[in-house]
């Protein structure tokens, strides 16, 4: 049985603004961290860092971002699965919640933004979408 990552990766940080917690930890890969990035480029996260505590293990720590006691995120939700893969051309690529919220691709030349992607005319692999 396969563990689905980014899965758990996005229930962590799903549980930490439930729980209106200031930091989440979640363990590093290389994928997790390029989407943390891109959440704290796109304004959904305050700051994102890699730790490396304990020699030879790495985690992520991410600062979430609350305005007026209200989480930015509203919803992160996995779009791609293990058992069910969702692709996209650049042309059928489209914005969510009227552009206010983003898709988060895999393509072949890295994880980007659903706009860069349509902006760079290539599809890919939609891994989950937030608003």
């Amino acid at each position: 049985m396969s563990r689905d990552t980014i899965g758990d990766f996005l229930t962590i940080i799903r549980n930490g603004i439930m729980a209106s917690k200031r930091f989440v930890d979640a363990p590093y890969s290389r994928i997790n961290f390029e989407l943390a990035t891109i959440l704290m480029q796109e304004g959904f996260v305050q700051n994102t860092e890699a730790i490396d505590d304990v020699p030879g293990k790495k985690r992520i720590l991410i600062t979430l971002k609350y305005v007026r006691g209200e989480s930015v995120i509203h919803e992160i939700k996995r779009c791609s699965r293990p058992g069910r893969r969702f692709y996209a051309k650049s042309s059928t690529i489209r914005p969510i919640i009227g552009g206010l919220g983003l898709s988060v691709l895999t393509t072949n030349q890295g994880v980007m933004t659903h706009k860069r992607a349509k902006r760079l005319g290539i599809g890919g692999e939609i891994m989950c979408s937030i608003w």
